[in-house]
């Protein structure tokens, strides 16, 4: 069996690769049950949670999953998300590799918000703000700057000290990044705003996005969770990575619809009737857009398989 550490993960999922690996598994046959959410108690501090997300490709390989999020971690100087990623064969059940979940999480996460910016930013958005200085902070970064001409990268983050450690990291990659401590002139410029926080109170008002805005949110995880408040979902075109996983699961979904701000009719479309085509997108230059993404098995079956197949041929030619 492969086991693949998190250097020798992040080696094997190169982002044009991966985000191409998730625009076919989005489109094609992947079976990807609505992933099984788990509250853990942690004394003394915020609840933990436990994911188990199972996805196969009939015939050629299933995976599995298990994922941990304890949002007081920072308090230890560790990050929030552990997990690790069983990948085996879908015709004889054999064991194939063992992934490190981190990593794969953390981009394939930063992928799929790429992927949908495919065909919801503004074609020639210039600017991304990144909201959030967690793990994904300098994947999302690096990841949309694969599917659009960026210029101008910026990150907000309650600790600006924080921000500015992102930036710099960004920095040694190329990327023109700095540090922004006034939240709403920050989003009131950019063309992409991609928020990756644990927030439980909507950070970002619809009032300060421009026209032609592409909003992306990735930290609302559960019903409670929200990063954006209702005008941002009254004046932009709402999408979702699945329907089956944002209206049970994603608060900036959930919480709108239960007070009727949104129908699920309201939801343009998903991303598989993107990537397929059935839907096209974003319509004028103006058009504000929502893209709300949980997570969905499909995508860690998608980088699973790209990691596997990606080092098993490094490996055999070397």
């Amino acid at each position: 069996m492969l086991v693949l550490n998190e250097t020798e993960t992040r080696a094997a999922l190169d982002w044009p690769a991966l985000i191409d690996a998730l625009a076919a598994m989005f489109s094609g046959d992947c079976v990807a049950p609505v992933r099984h959410h788990h509250e853990m108690e942690v004394p003394g501090e915020r609840d933990a949670t436990m994911l188990l997300m199972p996805a196969w490709l009939p015939g050629r390989y299933a995976g599995v999953k298990i994922l941990s999020v304890f949002p007081d971690n920072a308090r230890r100087a560790l990050p929030a998300i552990f997990g690790t990623y069983l990948l085996s064969s879908a015709r004889t059940g054999e064991m194939l590799a063992a992934i490190e979940g981190g990593e794969l999480t953390a981009r394939r996460t930063a992928a799929t918000s790429a992927l949908a910016a495919r065909y919801l930013a503004h074609p020639e958005a210039r600017e991304l703000l990144v909201c959030g200085t967690g793990r994904l902070s300098l994947n999302l970064l690096q990841a949309h700057a694969v599917t659009r001409p960026l210029q101008r990268f910026r990150i907000w983050g309650r600790n600006i000290k924080n921000a500015e450690a992102i930036a710099a990291e960004a920095w040694a990659l190329g990327l023109d990044a700095e540090a922004v401590n006034d939240l709403e002139t920050a989003v009131r410029t950019a063309d992409i705003i991609s928020c990756a926080t644990l927030s439980n109170e909507p950070l970002i008002s619809g009032d300060w996005l421009k026209p032609g805005a592409h909003l992306d949110l990735i930290g609302g995880f559960k019903p409670d969770m929200r990063e954006a408040d209702d005008t941002a979902i009254r004046r932009s075109s709402v999408f979702v990575d699945t329907r089956a996983g944002a209206t049970r699961e994603a608060g900036d979904i959930v919480q709108p619809l239960k007070s009727g701000v949104l129908s699920e009719g309201g939801i343009k479309a998903e991303l598989a009737e993107l990537t397929s085509g059935r839907h096209p997108g974003r319509r004028d230059d103006d058009e504000i857009t929502f893209f709300k993404s949980v997570g969905a098995a499909l995508e860690d079956l998608a980088g699973a398989i790209l990691a596997y197949e990606t080092a098993t041929k490094a490996r055999a030619t070397a």
